[in-house]
């Protein structure tokens, strides 16, 4: 587990490009059998990825969290990334294919993911404090009906999949889901916003190997960008906005915890606003 503490605005005005990678930028994730986990004093949350080869891997901190267990009182939404896989909680076992959702909420002491039939799956993971435990429950993703978003004309025609939330997956404070950007668009969240009432973490897929996201950053009128590609996670804390424009088309997993659980609350930034 890599600790991650949180860092003043004013501080980030002055960081070089390696400084801002090492407190935002989470990678690796995916390094087979292994667990890569990311404690942020964000709003306390947990970013990893686990990516199981021929045997199980736990959801082990170690005395990391100095709790006895890892979900002892916390709740976690997990997406598979990669290729089929199972997710194991107590004695059920949960098949997730690609893009698939997985929510398990608190007080759950046996959880472990594993590769099915000789595929790879890349599970990846938002974890944030509980105060109530909520039932466990898969989302497939060919089950859900997106929110169609976005125009030619502004090049960010996407496909919004709110998964655990107030209208869907019931938790404690964790939200998630997934956008997907459609073919010749490479914009997000422009017009840009902040919520500084809770942080969010993207986390940047269906990216080819010399493609990119230039991801913004910061203070609307203190802007930074980092160069992300495939796999890559990037964190987000309330003062920043977040937002990004590739090279080719992409998804992104979106993540957020904080004080409210309320989805639509955004403080947008005008255009003009941002520098």
């Amino acid at each position: 587990m890599e600790n991650r503490y949180s860092v003043h605005p004013e501080q980030v005005k002055r960081f070089t490009t390696e400084e801002l990678r090492s407190h935002f930028l989470m990678d690796p994730l995916f390094t087979e059998n292994k667990l890569s986990m990311y404690y942020s004093h964000e709003d306390r949350v947990v970013i990893g990825g686990a990516a199981p080869g021929q045997s199980e891997l736990k959801l082990d901190a170690g005395d990391f969290l100095k709790t006895d267990f890892f979900l002892e009182r916390r709740e976690i939404g997990i997406i598979n990334v990669g290729q089929p896989g199972a997710v194991r909680v107590g004695d059920d076992e949960y098949v997730l294919q690609t893009k698939d959702f997985l929510y398990i909420g608190m007080g759950n002491q046996d959880v472990s993911f594993s590769s099915l039939n000789g595929e790879k799956a890349k599970f990846y993971f938002v974890s944030a404090c509980a105060h109530k435990s909520y039932p466990t429950q898969k989302a497939a993703l060919a089950e859900l009906t997106p929110d169609r978003l976005g125009d030619d004309a502004a090049s960010n025609v996407r496909s919004l999949y709110k998964v655990i939330h107030q209208d869907g997956i019931k938790s404690c404070q964790l939200m998630m889901g997934i956008t997907m950007l459609d073919q010749n668009n490479n914009w997000n969240t422009m017009p840009a916003h902040v919520h500084d009432r809770r942080m969010e973490a993207y986390l940047y897929l269906d990216l080819e190997k010399d493609s990119k996201v230039f991801h913004f950053m910061g203070q609307p009128d203190e802007t930074r960008h980092l160069v992300v590609g495939n796999d890559q996670a990037v964190l987000s804390p309330a003062w920043s906005i977040h937002s990004g424009a590739g090279t080719s088309n992409y998804s992104f997993v979106w993540a957020m915890a904080g004080e409210n659980y309320t989805f639509t609350d955004m403080d947008l930034v005008p255009m003009d606003g941002l520098k």
